[in-house]
């Protein structure tokens, strides 16, 4: 068992801003200053590959689709080491992080791990990218984790993997769904995330559970009121995302989060987070569905949670952690921001993930 010694501060500037736009579905904007459909940086995509990070020669990639237990059907990129041989390897679902696609983080440690053996399969979930869903771009506590099962059904029906040995990765937000999904779905043999944010958590109670119970109450009856207007237009209001200047904006962590999404880097045309944001009553569900409620039902299954020990987050990881049972690991990155386990190479524990589930997913 690690334990962390570094703990994230009891707030930041401007953190109360944060939490009314994440109560909002704003999560990641700036408010007042999205600028809705205007052009961000130039898109790092092609006809050939349209990922925010360089093909590996290494493996093998194939777009595929399977269809979720609510009969959406989902998009992945499917990722197998080029010289598997004929023996079925050990698999890995991804997905995140929350408003991301799979052309960002979540392919990239795909890819990566697929480069170190496993067959993996970095998808979008419901209602986001290239995965189906009437409404778009937004979000679902119960939907979202049922989307990572339905992952786990493709991997197990494939026939490169051993669907004795599947495992689950979960980036940022979608770590959350992935422990609430790997909770219930005995099929999983070890989980690991990174960057955890528990959405329910934050869009509940805000950063640091720093909501009001008056500002929740506010937030929830704003919400209810939109849902009259957006049944009256037929179509559901748009919370706005990220701004596209930082001109006025000294919030590290909305300067953060622009940094990845709204650059080269990491910007990407269909991420919900790179454009206009989710839907002004996405956060409903979530303020009254606990995600981690069972996360220690996860035992005696193995649970490897990593976070940067300068990521405004930390305190989730810890937090679910010291809530979960054994086996149970938490990796503390020195020096590492919740941004930096998104896409550098050079910060994310890759040995440490392919050890963790070369063990547990051993044949």
């Amino acid at each position: 068992m690690t334990e962390a010694t570094v703990h994230a501060p009891n707030d930041l500037p401007n953190a109360g801003r944060r939490t009314l736009l994440m109560m909002t579905g704003a999560s990641l904007a700036a408010a007042g200053l999205a600028s809705m459909g205007a052009a961000p940086a130039r898109a790092q995509t092609n006809d050939e590959w349209d990922k925010t990070f360089p093909r590996s020669d290494a493996v093998t990639h194939e777009k595929v689709t399977f269809t979720n237990r609510y009969g959406v059907t989902l998009t992945g990129d499917l990722y197998v080491p080029a010289d598997r041989g004929d023996a079925a390897l050990p698999a890995l679902a991804v997905a995140g992080p929350f408003g991301a696609v799979k052309e960002q983080s979540a392919g990239l440690y795909a890819q990566t791990m697929a480069d170190r053996g496993f067959v993996t399969l970095a998808f979008d979930p419901s209602f986001v990218g290239e995965s189906g869903g009437d409404v778009r771009d937004v979000a679902s506590p119960d939907i979202n984790t049922e989307d990572f099962m339905a992952a786990v059904d493709c991997l197990g029906l494939h026939s490169a993997v051993d669907r004795e040995r599947i495992g689950v990765i979960g980036i940022c937000g979608f770590g959350g769904m992935a422990l609430n999904a790997v909770t219930a779905d005995k099929r999983v043999k070890a989980v690991a995330t990174t960057s955890l944010y528990d959405m329910s958590r934050v869009m509940a109670r805000g950063y640091y559970d720093s909501l009001t119970d008056e500002q929740r109450a506010e937030s929830l009856e704003q919400m209810s009121r939109q849902r009259w207007t957006d049944a009256e237009t037929g179509e559901p209001a748009m919370a706005g995302g990220l701004p596209n200047s930082l001109d006025g904006i000294d919030d590290p962590v909305i300067r953060m989060y622009h940094a990845y999404y709204k650059t080269e880097r990491g910007y990407h045309p269909r991420s919900v987070n790179s454009n206009g944001g989710w839907t002004v009553t996405n956060p409903l569900s979530f303020m009254n569905m606990p995600l981690l409620t069972y996360v220690a039902e996860i035992s005696p299954r193995p649970m490897l949670l990593i976070a940067g020990s300068e990521a405004h987050s930390l305190y989730l990881s810890e937090d679910a952690f010291a809530a979960a049972a054994e086996p149970k690991e938490l990796m503390i990155i020195e020096g590492a921001d919740h941004v930096d386990l998104y896409d550098q190479m050079d910060v994310i524990p890759f040995d440490r993930l392919a050890e963790f589930f070369g063990e547990h997913l051993a044949a």
